[in-house]
């Protein structure tokens, strides 16, 4: 009994914590040049990314949506997101201003959003809370054409960070 109040206690925390956050920035890429960088194009996806992101374009699918593209750079900004998350053992959307203006500027998105997630072991468990979260429902049921994700495990912990970041191009 007293596990599976806790497990509730947890999970409840847990889903909690996940915040969502989105831009409807339509700033010009000529705009902000000092966030501007070079486009990524090489980024090496883990098999807990790909089933992620299978996961979120099935779904999309399944309610009449277009599945999304994934680009190389906005996993390569989500990695940078988790690696502050793990760097200072928090879970948030610090500095998304800046990675949503560095992906207008690079890649020429019109609206960008993110969805963060902590401590979730499968693709299946993360998504079907994000599904269970009206704030993250609403990135990914969002009028997006592309996405990137990362999720990195924390070496001291154990304990994987999630950042899926939404774009429209």
């Amino acid at each position: 009994m007293k596990a599976n109040l806790l497990r509730f206690v947890l999970l409840t925390a847990v889903i909690f914590t996940m915040n969502s956050c989105s831009s409807d920035s339509t700033e010009s890429a000529n705009e902000n040049t000092s966030n501007q960088t070079a486009k990524v194009v090489n980024y090496e996806y883990n098999e807990l990314e790909v089933a992620t992101m299978d996961l979120i374009n099935e779904y999309r699918v399944s309610v009449g949506l277009n599945k999304l593209e994934r680009i190389n750079h906005i996993s390569y900004k989500s990695e940078e997101h988790d690696d502050y998350m793990i760097a200072n053992k928090v879970v948030n959307h610090n500095n998304f201003v800046a990675r949503s203006e560095n992906i207008i500027s690079v890649l020429g998105a019109t609206k960008v959003g993110e969805n963060v997630a902590y401590n979730f072991k499968t693709a299946e468990s993360v998504v079907s809370a994000w599904l269970n979260s009206p704030a993250h429902k609403e990135n990914i049921v969002g009028n997006y054409t592309h996405f990137g994700i990362a999720i990195k495990t924390d070496p001291e912990t154990g304990k994987k960070y999630y950042t899926n970041i939404f774009a429209k191009i």
